[in-house]
């Protein structure tokens, strides 16, 4: 089958449960869907591995960024006049306890410690992938982070409601 195919079908799979995953009023729901959509393709071994044009994954992810970006105003800088004490703190621990939780899987798992510090890094799946990608290992993180990113996906809003004082926030809407 022609790699334009796949990569379309591939598309259509990710589009398709990321667009049904917004009836669910689950957090990040789309994204979600698209990685579960496109995921369950890939592992079913039903097409080929998707093979994206040179310079695709930096498009996407200078996208990506520039959402994120637009979403940086003179609001969120005052709020961080209030929170880059806690940014600092969280960000330093994460990156510490990542780096000991790599160190640790590499040791205890036999995964390449690479593998294991980039998949233990506090990034994002497409930054630790690309970063990862650099150091010829891209997929193993890829696939670490997307275990991540799922499980948080589904389990923070819930514990979020559930710690929240009651009536304070729901996510789920």
């Amino acid at each position: 089958m022609h790699s334009l195919l796949i990569l379309l079908i591939y598309i259509l799979a990710g589009a398709t449960l990321g667009s049904l995953m917004l009836l669910t009023g689950i957090p990040a729901g789309p994204l979600l869907g698209a990685i579960l959509g496109a995921g369950l393709l890939s592992v079913s071994g039903q097409l080929e591995v998707a093979d994206w044009p040179l310079g695709t994954k930096t498009v996407l992810g200078i996208g990506i960024g520039t959402v994120i970006g637009t979403g940086i105003n003179r609001e969120t800088l005052g709020e961080l006049q209030l929170l880059w004490k806690p940014a600092l703190i969280i960000t330093f621990t994460l990156l510490i306890t990542g780096i000991l939780l790599g160190l640790l899987v590499s040791r205890f798992f036999g995964v390449e410690k690479i593998v294991a510090l980039l998949g233990a890094a506090p990034g994002g799946t497409i930054g630790m992938s690309l970063v990862g990608a650099e150091f010829g290992v891209g997929a193993a993180v890829a696939a670490l982070h997307a275990v991540r990113l799922i499980t948080v996906l589904f389990l923070i809003p819930a514990i979020v409601n559930f710690l929240a004082p009651m009536g304070s926030v729901d996510v789920t809407k």
